[in-house]
């Protein structure tokens, strides 16, 4: 009987581990499965030693903030590895727990499997030489990754990117679009503020703005934001306020596919939804704002010359990037408007979306990190 202990930290990390653990319980009924993560993995069956709900933060003062709990959570894994000892930890990005504790599990001899690990390619390439002292082996979902881990000596198989096969919207455009009140056949706009509240607190009002400068210049444009799960209401006052002043727009709750799939333009927050709307091929703008010490670290300590991923994929700018000054409500408006309007650019921007979803593999993702999981913690067994 298996024993896996797997960690995650924020919504796109839990969307992984559960599928893994469903396709983990499918190979072998008898595996156990727990751990920190969120409602899908304990959806999938894993039982949940902690909710990761208030972790994940971007930023220096963010981080400190949420420190106190990331102890606590810590220290209790920790002290149920010590008594369960499972057969394999692990552990999916969210490097600001899944380091420590990668390590600490490794001192009691419990073999690391690190599932999408951390971007040290783009910045803190130090933390290759830490995860070559505890991975066992680190499996990667963007196909340039593999010979990076490789250089730095660290054993890697590219297996693919998870959201090729959990992309899947659960109805057509029409259909989506009427069921939230909409008209099926206007002009959308979809907008992803991110899944953190900080970045909500630094992106919903600028796309706010945006919105209404794109209503002022596309009389029947309509939008729909995609609300990440356990934020506060509060957080979309000026969503409700916008739409007390006329302005057609809807927010729906944990159906990011849906979103996207019904857009003609997606503002995405950059990140994991980037990809997402890469694979449903919708023209995008991305746009981010970190606190200004944020940011000069990043820019100072960066690897790379783009933020979005699916344009470091691509390996040029295939898709607009509004980052921190050039982030305004203004170049926000002025991108979307040209991509609803030129319908060559538009076209032209999903043409290249489509090659860089075929360099993301061809699914059956989670079913293939499932089976080195256990082939992993059979290894320890034998």
């Amino acid at each position: 009987m298996p024993n896996i202990l797997i960690s995650c930290g924020e919504p796109s990390g839990d969307l992984y581990a559960g599928a893994l653990t469903k396709e983990l319980t499918t190979l072998d009924p008898t595996a156990r499965v727990y751990g920190l993560g969120g409602d899908h993995l304990e959806k999938n069956g894993a039982d949940l030693v902690a909710h990761y709900e208030g972790l994940a933060a971007t930023g220096i003062s963010e981080a400190l903030a949420v420190l106190p709990r990331s102890i606590e959570i810590y220290r209790s894994m920790v002290a149920r590895a010590r008594v369960d000892r499972p057969d394999v930890f692990v552990a999916i990005d969210f490097p600001e727990i899944n380091f420590r504790l990668a390590a600490a599990l490794r001192k009691l001899g419990i073999p690391i499997v690190y599932y999408i690990g951390p971007q040290a390619w783009a910045w803190r390439r130090g933390r290759f030489e830490t995860m070559r002292g505890f991975v066992d082996l680190a499996l990667v979902i963007f196909p340039f990754e593999e010979a990076i881990y490789r250089e730095a000596g660290i054993p890697v198989e590219f297996v693919g990117h998870p959201l090729v096969e959990l992309s899947d919207p659960t109805g057509d455009r029409e259909s989506f679009l009427r069921s939230q009140g909409l008209i099926a056949t206007a002009p959308t706009v979809a907008l992803l503020p991110g899944s953190r509240p900080n970045e909500l607190r630094a992106i919903l009002p600028e796309l706010t703005g945006a919105a209404r400068l794109i209503r002022q210049q596309c009389a029947d444009v309509q939008f729909v934001v995609a609300r990440a799960p356990h934020l506060k209401q509060e957080l979309f006052e000026s969503i409700f306020a916008m739409r007390e002043t006329g302005v057609p727009v809807q927010i729906v709750e944990s159906r990011t596919d849906d979103v996207i799939a019904a857009a003609d333009v997606v503002v995405t927050a950059s990140g994991t939804a980037t990809v997402q709307t890469a694979i449903h091929q919708r023209p995008m703008v991305i746009v981010y704002r970190l606190s200004a010490v944020t940011y000069w670290l990043v820019k100072t300590f960066a690897h790379v010359e783009n933020a979005g991923m699916v344009n470091l994929i691509a390996g040029k700018e295939i898709v607009p990037e509004l980052l921190q000054e050039r982030f305004t409500a203004n170049a926000v408006a002025t991108e979307v408007v040209r991509l609803l309007t030129d319908r060559q650019a538009a076209l032209r921007t999903s043409e290249l979306l489509a090659q860089v979803r075929e360099q993301l593999g061809t699914g059956e993702v989670s079913r293939r990190v499932a089976e080195r999981v256990l082939a992993v913690a059979d290894s320890k067994n034998a």
